[in-house]
C-alpha cells in the first residue's frame, strides 16, 4: 500500500466507498491553491477524511461539495460566510425533504391499511350530514359616516 494511504478510525474512509484523492490531485484539477482547501475546512466547509499520517483524502462526496462551493464563491460571489449559510439550509432542506417523503410514505401506507379494512365505509356511516350553510351572512350596510374636515372641529 503506497504511503499516506491507510485510514485512521474515526474519520476513516469505507473501504467500498469510492474512490479518495490526495490535496494535491484535487487542488490541480480544480486550479485552487491547497491553502485554500485547508481555509476551506478550518471553515468547517469540507471535511476530508484522515490517514494514519494525517494526509487529507478526498471522497467524490467531498468534490460535489467543493464544487458548489467554488460554484458559490467563482460564479455567484458569495463569501465564505454566506456560501456556510448556502451550505447549512441545503442540508436542513435535504433532510426536511426526507421527512416529508417519510410523511408522504406513511400516509399512503394507513390509507391502503384503511381501504383493506373497510374503513371507507365506516367513515360514510359514522358522518354526520348537515344541510349546506352560508359561509358569510349578508347584511345591510352600515351608514357612512363623513370624517370631520382637516384642521379642527368646525364653528
Amino acid at each position: 500500500m503506497p504511503r499516506g494511504r491507510r485510514a485512521t478510525s474515526g474519520t476513516k474512509p469505507d473501504a467500498g466507498a469510492g474512490r479518495f484523492y490526495m490535496i494535491s490531485v484535487v487542488s490541480k484539477a480544480y486550479g485552487i491553491h491547497p491553502q485554500t482547501l485547508r481555509l476551506y475546512e478550518r471553515e468547517g466547509l469540507l471535511k476530508p477524511s484522515r490517514t494514519d499520517g494525517n494526509t487529507r483524502l478526498y471522497s467524490e462526496e467531498d468534490l460535489r461539495q467543493l464544487e458548489v462551493i467554488l460554484n458559490l464563491t467563482r460564479e455567484l460571489g458569495v463569501n465564505l460566510a454566506g456560501v456556510e449559510i448556502v451550505l447549512n439550509m441545503r442540508r436542513k432542506m435535504e433532510q426536511m425533504q426526507g421527512e416529508v417523503s417519510e410523511f408522504v410514505a406513511w400516509v399512503r401506507k394507513e390509507l391502503a391499511r384503511a381501504a383493506q379494512e373497510g374503513w371507507q365505509e365506516r367513515l360514510q356511516e359514522a358522518l354526520v350530514r348537515l344541510p349546506p350553510t352560508p359561509l358569510a351572512r349578508a347584511s345591510t350596510p352600515a351608514p357612512v359616516v363623513p370624517a370631520p374636515p382637516a384642521g379642527g372641529p368646525a364653528e
